[in-house]
C-alpha cells in the first residue's frame, strides 16, 4: 500500500479512506497533526497509486492493511478510518488487538443500505453504477440531492473524478460481504465518529455498533455532515489527537454531543 508520512512524533496513526475515495481526503487534518504524532495517509489496495491486491478478497485487503502497520512501526497503530476504510480498521484491530488498540471509526456503515447494494449487481447494477458516478452529469445530480436543504454545499461526490470505477465496484462487492457478528466482542477501544446530519444509515450503524463493541463510544459532531475532515476538521482533530484515552474512559451504548463533552 502506498503511503504518505506527515509529521514526526513518536505516535503513529494510519488514515484508511473511504469507498471511492484516496489518501488526499485527510489532507485537511495535517495542519492539525501535534508535535509528538504523525499520521499516514494511505490508498487502499487499487486506489490512488497502491497497485491492485492479488485477489479481490476482504482478507487480502487486511493482510495488506497490517502489512503496512507492521512496516511503519513495531509497536501499536491507531488506525484512523473513514466510512468503508474504517470497516477494514475494525477488522484488521480483530486480528490484532496488539497491533491496533484504538480505531476512529468515522462515519461508518455496519450494513449495506439498499441505495448502495443496488450498484453491486452485474447488468443493471453496472448501468445504475455508471450513470450515478462514472458520469459528470450523473455526479452533478447525485451531489445535488445529497446536499439538498444545506445552506453550505459540499462537495459529496468529488472523489469520483478520478477514481478507477471499476474498482470502486469491487469494493462495494467486498462490503456487501461483510457482517456486524464478524466484529461482535472486539476488545479493542473504538471511537464511533458520526456528523451529526450524517446518512440515516450511519446513525443506524453507529447505534449498532456501539451495541456489538464493548470499548466503544459514539460520539456525535455537531453541524457535520458525511465529510467531517471539511466540516468539523478541528473538532475531529481533539478527538483523534487527543493523548491519554483509556478504555475504562469508554461508556459503551452513551451518545454524546461533541459540543457537550469535555476532556476529550
Amino acid at each position: 500500500m502506498f503511503f504518505e508520512r506527515y509529521g514526526t512524533g513518536h505516535r503513529p496513526y494510519l488514515c484508511l479512506h473511504g469507498w471511492g475515495a484516496d489518501r488526499n481526503v485527510f489532507a485537511p487534518l495535517v495542519a492539525y497533526v501535534p508535535g509528538d504524532a504523525s499520521i499516514y495517509t494511505a490508498d487502499l489496495p487499487g486506489c490512488g497509486k497502491s497497485t491492485s491486491p492479488r485477489e479481490w478478497d476482504v482478507e487480502e485487503i487486511l493482510a495488506e492493511i497490517i502489512g503496512t502497520i507492521v512496516l511503519i512501526n513495531r509497536g501499536p497503530v491507531t488506525v484512523v478510518g473513514h466510512c468503508g476504510g474504517a470497516i477494514f480498521g475494525l477488522l484488521s484491530a480483530r486480528i490484532s488487538t496488539r497491533l491496533i488498540p484504538r480505531v476512529v471509526a468515522i462515519d461508518p456503515f455496519a450494513y449495506m443500505p439498499r441505495y448502495l447494494s443496488v450498484f453491486t449487481g452485474e447488468r443493471l447494477g453496472r448501468r445504475a453504477y455508471d450513470s450515478t458516478f462514472a458520469n459528470p452529469l450523473g455526479r452533478w445530480i447525485t451531489n445535488r440531492v445529497l446536499n439538498a436543504g444545506r445552506e453550505d454545499q459540499t462537495s459529496m461526490v468529488s472523489t469520483f473524478d478520478s477514481t478507477d470505477h471499476e474498482v470502486a465496484r469491487r469494493y462495494l462487492k467486498l462490503f456487501s460481504q461483510i457482517r456486524l457478528d464478524q466484529l461482535r466482542g472486539l476488545q479493542t477501544a473504538v471511537d464511533l465518529v458520526c456528523g451529526e446530519h450524517t446518512f440515516s444509515a450511519v446513525k443506524k450503524s453507529v447505534a449498532l455498533f456501539s451495541e456489538a463493541l464493548p470499548f466503544s463510544r459514539p460520539l456525535r459532531l455537531k453541524g457535520s455532515h458525511h465529510l467531517p475532515f471539511e466540516e468539523a476538521t478541528e473538532e475531529l482533530a481533539q478527538i483523534i489527537f487527543k493523548p491519554n484515552l483509556r478504555v475504562t474512559n469508554y461508556e459503551p451504548k452513551k451518545d454524546v454531543l461533541l459540543a457537550t463533552v469535555e476532556g476529550i
